[in-house]
């Protein structure tokens, strides 16, 4: 008996095997979690709930506007992964009430305004922690002593405050480290950043652990490589260039690579899919762009930190980056050649 056989003939793109975006995104928390649970352990229960309330809240919205619009997209693990992200650029005792707004305005603003997964131009975690900055500007700079006594057993009392009613604070660190550079002149060792020995965020724990997450997607094919490197590289340079004029006013590169949300915001902020140029220049161009806004911002702006902010403002850049830095299509002739 023959068996009939048919060939099927299709148009591009041919794709033989790849990851679904529930795989990529599932990869990513996978990626998330050392760096969450060094953040767990460094601030105790007080990260954790903030943690989970973040997540718990983005998730919440997220669910909300699904049922609205007849869909669900709670089983991509992308809310998931704007809730560690929003969770982990937050101080450790922010009040919970403050966290859950934010987890709101992250999903409503940052992301379901825009048409959901895939059409928003801003990274979601950032647009809710902006809001925050500019609501609550006094609670989102007080900072709870990392690794304190008795952090597993409970609660900070700022963490439980009523919604609109002045917290109060168990203990209060000193600045950060770049507050302390900033506007004390005095550096933090390399060593205890890099390891997440300071206080700070939550994610201002260990770059370590956030620079073995992003190896790992790099190494699956999930990560573009060339924008964090891109990044990093810009910071080195203008940082380097403005130690060697002058060693004892700016920080050396070691110390701004290492210090704040700069690797969390690297790794895993700049390299947002949607917010991100699509071509490799592109992508260098990109993550050069947020690194020279980081260092400028950090070493002669008003502000000890600006990485949410450089990378806001590459997002609102990397459509026109796109449009500039487009690949002529094989077969044709350059733009001046047709004119």
């Amino acid at each position: 008996m023959t068996v009939a056989k048919t060939l099927e003939i299709r148009t591009s793109p041919h794709i033989v095997s790849g990851y679904g975006v529930d795989s990529i995104m599932f990869n990513v928390v996978l990626a998330l979690l050392p760096a969450a649970a060094f953040a767990a352990y460094a601030f105790g229960l007080t990260a954790l709930l903030t943690l989970a309330v973040a997540v718990a809240s983005c998730a919440a919205a997220e669910r909300w506007v699904s049922r609205r619009q007849g869909r669900s997209t709670l089983g991509d693990w992308s809310i998931v992964i704007t809730g560690l992200l929003f969770g982990l650029t937050l101080p450790p005792s922010l009040p919970l009430w403050m966290v859950a707004l934010g987890g709101v305005i992250a999903t409503l603003l940052g992301k379901a305004i825009f048409g959901g997964l895939g059409q928003n131009p801003f990274n979601p975690a950032l647009v809710g922690r902006a809001f925050l900055q500019a609501a609550f500007p006094a609670s989102m700079t007080t900072w709870a002593p990392a690794f304190a006594e008795g952090r597993f057993g409970s609660l900070a009392s700022s963490s439980l405050a009523f919604p609109f009613a002045k917290p109060a604070y168990d203990a209060v660190s000193a600045a950060t480290p770049l507050a302390r550079w900033k506007f004390d002149g005095v550096l933090t060792p390399a060593g205890d950043l890099a390891f997440g020995l300071t206080g700070g965020s939550a994610g201002e724990t260990s770059a370590v652990l956030i620079l073995l997450g992003g190896a790992y997607l790099i190494a699956r094919n999930m990560m573009s490589w060339r924008i964090p490197a891109g990044l990093l590289l810009a910071v080195v340079i203008v940082s380097g260039a403005a130690h060697a004029w002058d060693p004892s006013r700016y920080a050396p590169p070691q110390f701004m690579l290492f210090s704040g949300g700069l690797m969390l915001g690297a790794v895993f902020m700049a390299t947002d899919m949607v917010a991100s140029p699509l071509t490799p220049l592109g992508c260098w161009l990109y993550g050069a762009l947020i690194g020279v806004l980081i260092a400028v911002i950090r070493i002669w702006g008003a502000m000890p930190e600006g990485v949410m902010y450089a990378i806001l403002l590459g997002n609102a850049v990397s459509p026109q980056i796109d449009r500039l830095i487009q690949p002529r299509v094989y077969g044709t002739l350059p733009k001046e050649a047709r004119s």
